[in-house]
């Protein structure tokens, strides 16, 4: 399938580019975008929150008093959940919260985002993303040109120079991912994918 590419004025160029119909024309599977998501999502948590069991709360070392003879209920440590100053019963500890997806499944979730993407026309591709400065301003001048200004944006790019990631990095609604690394949440969390052509080329070899 070939598709129309513009150059960082919004122009139209009179080549296309070829995008490998294995990769962004297939039926999509909602349901391996689903799984994929949600395990990179759950990858990114920490895990690392831990609340003090009665075992590890300062104190409660001692017999308050004695077994029995006071009247009282039986006791053997001040720090049992159920007092003040106690430890907690069933807090969090730390934990691990990766999921496992397999690798053929990674694959379907990339490929049917970009296949839907493609589908209902949320894409733009141009040709590089050559940029003379480390200006926000510059990197807007091309957003501008393309009518993306106000968009939500994933920039899928071949190759993210210092240029390109310092003068992009200050916009809210704008995500600069590499293609070689790039996540299928990197690519569902937009209203537009805009690519550049060795981005796209590096996509139809790694992901076909």
């Amino acid at each position: 399938m070939k598709v129309d590419i513009y150059n960082n004025k919004g122009k139209k160029l009179t080549k296309k580019i070829e995008l490998n119909d294995k990769v962004f024309s297939i039926k999509p599977s909602n349901h391996s975008i689903y799984l994929t998501v949600k395990s990179e999502l759950a990858a990114k948590r920490q895990g690392t929150s831990s609340s003090r069991t009665r075992a590890e709360v300062r104190g409660g070392g001692a017999k308050p008093w004695k077994q029995k003879g006071t009247g009282r209920a039986r006791i053997g440590s001040t720090r049992n959940p159920s007092r003040v100053h106690g430890g907690s019963a069933f807090g969090p500890k730390p934990r691990d919260y990766n999921l496992k997806v397999n690798k053929k499944v990674r694959l379907l979730a990339k490929r049917s985002i970009l296949s839907s993407k493609i589908k209902s026309d949320s894409y733009k591709i141009i040709d590089n993303f050559k940029m003379s400065s480390m200006k926000t301003k510059e990197f807007v001048h091309i957003l501008e040109a393309l009518n993306l200004r106000d968009e939500k944006l994933t920039v899928v790019t071949g190759h993210a120079d210092d240029n390109l990631l310092l003068s992009s990095r200050n916009l809210s609604n704008i995500k600069l991912v590499v293609a070689e690394h790039m996540s299928a949440y990197d690519i569902s969390n937009s209203n537009i994918l805009l690519f550049d052509q060795p981005g796209v080329e590096i996509l139809n070899e790694k992901l076909k």
